[in-house]
């Protein structure tokens, strides 16, 4: 079975959108792009490491984050930062399973559609032999596999800002579910890595003596 991993750099108050560069994307007027530049550090560099070159995984994406990542990490082979060209090589050798409308515009080596029921297709997709399928960005993807419970795994880089406004990690359709975190791991810049499990249903109680 191949579990989904959402991975993904969000703000205090959820906000995941644009964290590398100020053109990343600037949909819906947002001005704050590259906001997670002041808060690397080589912890942070080291678990995104192990998550995008150590590891063995197939990578997940919407649409729109397909198009950013296919106009730069292939070229990004020549890049003078030894951690850009060790993705770029990755990115390019992994199977990247897309959420499109247009499949035939799919240019990026090993590249495949989901077809027209994307849900359908993940599952199908889950019960496979097969790498882990891994998420970046992709924020209206991410919310459809919420929705339907799809997510095996979170692992979330937090960082201590808000940014009030912008593309969001959960959408208003994610379903109560309890999560156990397996691993917490501080940076030198205030930021939060967290490493949780799917564990079921959320549990109430009472706090009243």
């Amino acid at each position: 079975m191949r579990p989904i991993i959402t991975a993904a750099f969000v703000s205090l108050d959820g906000v995941m959108q644009a964290p590398g560069g100020p053109d990343e994307d600037r949909s819906g007027g947002f001005e704050l792009g590259g906001w997670l530049a002041p808060f690397m550090d080589d912890v942070l560099g080291a678990e995104i490491s192990e998550l995008l070159i150590t590891n063995t995984y197939d990578l997940l994406l919407g649409r729109k984050t397909y198009d950013i990542f296919a106009s730069y990490w292939p070229s990004a082979g020549e890049n003078p930062d030894e951690g850009n060209r060790q993705i770029s090589k990755k990115f390019d050798a992994v199977t990247k399973y897309v959420a499109t409308h247009d499949p035939s515009t799919l240019t990026w080596q090993r590249s495949r559609d989901l077809g027209n029921d994307v849900v359908a297709s993940l599952r199908s997709i889950k019960q496979e032999e097969g790498p882990p399928l891994v998420t970046q960005g992709s924020s209206a993807l991410l919310h459809t596999l919420f929705a339907h419970d799809l997510v095996d795994e979170i692992r979330l880089f937090v960082f201590p800002v808000t940014l009030g406004r912008g593309k969001r990690f959960f959408g208003a359709a994610t379903p109560p579910r309890t999560f156990e975190v397996t691993r917490s791991t501080p940076t030198t810049r205030g930021a939060q890595l967290l490493r949780m499990r799917r564990v079921g249903e959320v549990v109430t109680g009472s706090l009243a003596t």
